[in-house]
């Protein structure tokens, strides 16, 4: 292992004081860039990143989670492997992740999430995430499917008990335009248009945000 990197995680793994856990982890998180993609070493760096979303500190966590995000794709196989689903905390950030990544293999988590978590912040992070999906990246065979799987998500979020999930959602739905056919772009405009009325959606911001949506991406 590079001599360096092992510094870093040791400076982590041996942190003495939540603040010093913070400023390891962020250490770590400015080194990773100089780590080569799909190497032992940053396999190792990702692993340790993973580790600290279950540890009781929120911002050695995001932290962690800008880390992941940083590392990209190379992030998703061992966030799938190593989501804890009976830890409400590390389940959140690794949906955030996974969500702020954008890469299809995310997609049965951040279903998952929104249609059963518990958590309003994790389903709020699958909401944002759904919409964020790298469409492009996959084969037209799999897009559309893709697709319907995301609206379909998307509307549970637009009608979730929570208003800050409901929020996600618009955001979502209005990235989700970016490269939705004719037909699931009518749909989304469809579930805006009902976020924007008063009788259907209550809090003021939430309608507000979707109106913008709107007038960014108004009906042809």
């Amino acid at each position: 292992m590079n001599p360096l990197l092992n510094s870093y995680l040791l400076a982590v793994q041996t942190a003495a004081s939540a603040q010093e856990l913070v400023d390891t982890t962020r250490n770590l998180v400015e080194y990773c860039p100089n780590l080569e993609p799909d190497s032992s070493d940053q396999k190792a760096a990702i692993s340790c990143l993973i580790a600290l979303l279950g540890i009781n500190n929120p911002g050695a966590a995001v932290a962690a989670v800008d880390g992941l995000i940083a590392c990209g794709g190379a992030a998703v196989d061992c966030l799938l492997n190593n989501l804890d689903e009976h830890n409400y905390g590390a389940r959140a950030w690794a949906v955030r992740a996974l969500a702020h990544i954008g890469d299809p293999r995310g997609l049965p988590v951040l279903k998952r999430a929104i249609e059963q978590d518990i958590g309003p912040s994790v389903r709020r992070a699958a909401a944002m995430g759904l919409g964020y999906l790298k469409l492009n990246e996959l084969p037209e065979s799999q897009r559309i499917e893709t697709m319907q799987i995301c609206l379909a998500g998307l509307s549970l979020g637009c009608a979730d008990g929570e208003w800050v999930v409901r929020y996600a959602a618009v955001v979502g739905l209005e990235n989700f335009l970016v490269n939705a056919s004719a037909a699931y772009a009518e749909a989304s405009r469809k579930l805006l248009l009902c976020r924007c009325q008063m009788q259907e959606e209550v809090i003021p911001v939430v309608r507000l945000r979707a109106a913008q949506a709107l007038e960014k991406w108004p009906a042809p």
